[in-house]
């Protein structure tokens, strides 16, 4: 259950309902002058005539995509509405079809340039949906942070720059460079209304916290506005929307779809629109699971992003077909939302019907708002709408402190930007998407090996006789040891590939792969790692994997694609330190230095028996007491008291940490000849782990009685004990020195 359902779980019914009903009005009013302003924004090529048509789509686009997407199963309280983003695509698009040099476009005039631009959003919408059922949401989310970034700031800068013609109160609706151009005879009291709207919203927080920066900033600048009118300043001011009788937006006839028929040669638009829809489509898809991921909240259910884009498809789709523009999850309305009460559908519900009572009785007062008071706020948005991430990143390459990384991320930024705005914003988008690509390959392609070393310093954590430990720091180089991570697929696999051959050209029995940093493997990959296999297999070597096992979601890849079964299930370990372990046991077999499994150690030759004489030995053997443990017996728990140390005979032994999460850890294993238990027999204190026979196990034991009867009796032969005792503890400690000292290298 989440936070959300146990939070409305304690308000009573009636709070509950008003929270809904009150964020779902506060939302729709914060909605409304963003879709009005981006539908102006949508149509701004088209001149002042289209304004009020623009106002009309953005509104009906805010209801509609709400309506559809509540239909269809969303639950979340996220309002809708049209993005800047993609208003931004529209508006280029737009601007570029009115000045094609294509001849179908020129004879076909501004009604085949709607019919197009309402097909491209249609079908874009349609596009989306696709996304979804192919479950494509998790691969857009692959598009790197600087294409979009890069989208963004542009939109941002077109968005702010489209508005200086309005806060200057042109009334034909000029381009920001013609605006700028003739700044001269800008209308002063319409600057003024623009500046004080801006204001306001900028400094909402701090004047009114309660009410949503946007409505207190076209508030302020409204009020300024109608009091300069009743003073008789009209003529010093811009003018407003405009307003427009509802028949004339008739919800067939806006979208002009009739012009594609009628007009001859239309088929040589296709690939405009339907590369359009795609490059849309995708800004779009894109944009809607970047703001799911924002408007998440801890605790909140997780959201899936190939619903979201389902759903969102397919309103996009009708609210194309009906007159209206693509819209997305609006981030703005959605904190005003749940600010304000809003918890669930149910106020999505509201602000849907709120919109639509607007745009159907109301909405020729919305149209007298000030374009210089919508203007002012929309370009406090844009502002807002600048990537912070952009800034942080041009403040650190200026500031010489980005890494080569941060400098190419900002070249990316800048690249698309600057081809969204001066060349052609389809182009900028696949472009974009090539960019993308380029670098997700390079990126992926890099070496995924963190580390890799040679097990002769560092070994196990098995405890062995000093004969063995002296063959493991002569020959364990032959034991090579590589952690990957990151994904292995085709590029990354291939140099992995070649980075192994150029490691075995020096002396190698066991290579071993550590595999539990790797997020996943494709074809591609299992199949190099079995060609991996077969060349060492080929050269008498062995591959060996550690954290592979079928129930992983590596070990699942690795098994479908055939890998354990090529390797070997008894070639899989669960950790690297068991896989070390395996191949130390296989090079010291191989040198015949592991006693054979029937016999066992005598006393003489274990860590703490070597160097004593045979006087020496035969009084300490008289206090041992050998004593036989099946496998899998515990020989002593964690806090047990400490009364005797063990030497093993014959078999192994681990100690394991039980935590409390039911987890096992694995500190150290002991083969014949070592002893273990010692450390706590020493400082008298509680045993720090568990120890488990691995196998069929005999012990020599002394306890902590004995050796007193031991050193009164022979104090010598005690002392020598015990200093060989110490010794095995300065070995251990040298041991842990050492590869603390290697890994933190």
């Amino acid at each position: 259950m989440s936070a959300a359902s146990l939070l409305l779980g304690r308000i009573p019914m009636s709070d509950r309902v008003r929270g809904e009903v009150g964020g779902g009005l506060v939302s729709a009013a914060v909605a409304i002058p963003l879709a009005m302003g981006y539908g102006m924004f949508a149509f701004v090529a088209l001149g002042q005539g289209y304004f009020a048509h623009g106002a009309f789509a953005g509104l009906l686009t805010a209801a509609l995509v709400g309506i559809v997407c509540v239909a269809l199963g969303d639950k979340s309280a996220h309002v809708y509405a049209p993005r800047v983003i993609t208003t931004f695509f529209i508006g280029l698009l737009l601007y570029g079809l009115l000045r094609s040099d294509a001849p179908v476009m020129r004879s076909g005039g501004v009604g085949l340039v709607l019919a197009v631009i309402f097909t491209v959003m249609l079908l874009a919408g349609l596009f989306q949906a696709l996304f979804g059922l192919a479950r494509l949401g998790t691969v857009i989310k692959l598009i790197p942070q600087p294409v979009m970034s890069g989208f963004q700031n542009a939109a941002a800068l077109i968005l702010f720059l489209v508005q200086i013609g309005n806060v200057f109160g042109f009334d034909d609706s000029p381009s920001f460079l013609q605006a700028l151009g003739n700044a001269a005879h800008a209308r002063p009291l319409s600057v003024l209304v623009a500046a004080v709207a801006a204001i306001a919203t900028w400094h909402s927080r701090r004047l009114l916290p309660k009410v949503p920066p946007v409505l207190f900033g076209l508030a302020a600048g409204t009020l300024l506005y109608c009091a300069f009118r009743a003073t008789g300043l009209g003529a010093h001011l811009g003018s407003t929307i405009g307003t427009m009788p509802l028949w004339s937006v008739s919800l067939p006839e806006v979208p002009h779809f009739t012009e594609l028929v009628r007009t001859p040669g239309v088929v040589a638009l296709l690939p405009t629109i339907v590369g359009s829809a795609l490059a849309l489509a995708v800004i779009a898809s894109i944009d809607a699971l970047l703001c799911t991921k924002l408007l998440a909240r801890p605790g909140d259910p997780r959201i899936d992003g190939d619903r979201v884009l389902l759903r969102l498809g397919a309103a996009n789709a009708l609210t194309a077909g009906l007159g209206g523009i693509t819209g997305g999850l609006n981030i703005g309305p959605s904190l005003a939302n749940r600010e304000f009460g809003g918890r669930t559908r149910l106020s999505v519900a509201v602000n849907a019907a709120a919109l639509l009572i607007l745009l159907v009785l109301l909405f020729p007062i919305a149209s007298l708002l000030p374009r210089a008071a919508l203007s002012g706020v929309i370009m406090v948005i844009a502002i807002q709408h600048i990537d912070p991430w952009t800034v942080q990143l041009a403040r650190r390459v200026a500031s010489r402190t980005a890494t080569p990384a941060m400098a190419l991320d900002l070249a990316v930024i800048g690249v698309v930007a600057v081809l969204s705005l001066a060349v052609d914003i389809v182009v900028a988008v696949l472009l974009g998407l090539a960019i993308a690509a380029l670098l997700f390959v390079v990126r992926m392609s890099r070496s995924v090996i963190r580390r890799l070393y040679r097990c002769a310093a560092l070994r196990s954590r098995k405890s062995r006789p000093r004969a063995e430990l002296d063959l493991l720091e002569k020959s364990g180089s032959t034991i090579l040891a590589i952690e990957l991570q990151g994904a292995l697929f085709f590029g990354s696999a291939e140099r992995l590939a070649g980075e192994i051959a150029a490691q075995v050209r020096e002396p190698t029995r066991t290579v071993i792969l550590d595999l539990r940093r790797i997020t996943e493997i494709d074809s591609t990959g299992a199949r190099i790692l079995l060609e991996i296999n077969s060349e060492l297999n080929r050269a008498g070597k062995w591959l060996v994997l550690s954290a592979a096992h079928p129930g992983d979601a590596i070990g699942q890849q690795l098994e479908k694609a055939g890998v354990i079964s090529e390797i070997g299930a008894d070639n899989l370990f669960r950790d690297t330190d068991r896989a070390i372990e395996w191949a130390e046991d296989e090079l010291l077999r191989s040198e015949g230095v592991v006693a054979a499994p029937q016999s066992e150690v005598p006393f003489a030759q274990s860590s703490i028996g070597t160097g004593l004489s045979a006087e020496h030995l035969a009084a300490v053997e008289k206090h041992l007491e050998r004593i036989e443990y099946q496998q899998g017996q515990v020989i002593f728990r964690e806090g047990d008291p400490a009364n005797e140390f063990f030497v093993i005979a014959k078999g192994s032994a681990s100690a394991h940490l039980r935590p409390a999460d039911g987890s096992d850890v694995r500190l150290m294993s002991f083969a014949p000849g070592t002893v273990f238990g010692e450390l706590a027999f020493l400082d008298a204190g509680k045993r720090s782990a568990t120890v488990i026979s691995d196998t069929a196990l005999v012990c020599y034991v002394l306890r902590r009685k004995d050796l007193a009867s031991l050193a009164e009796r022979a104090p010598t032969t005690a002392m020598k004990l015990l200093g060989n005792l110490a010794g095995e503890l300065g070995v251990r400690l040298r041991d842990a020195n050492r590869t603390i000292h290697i890994l933190a290298a």
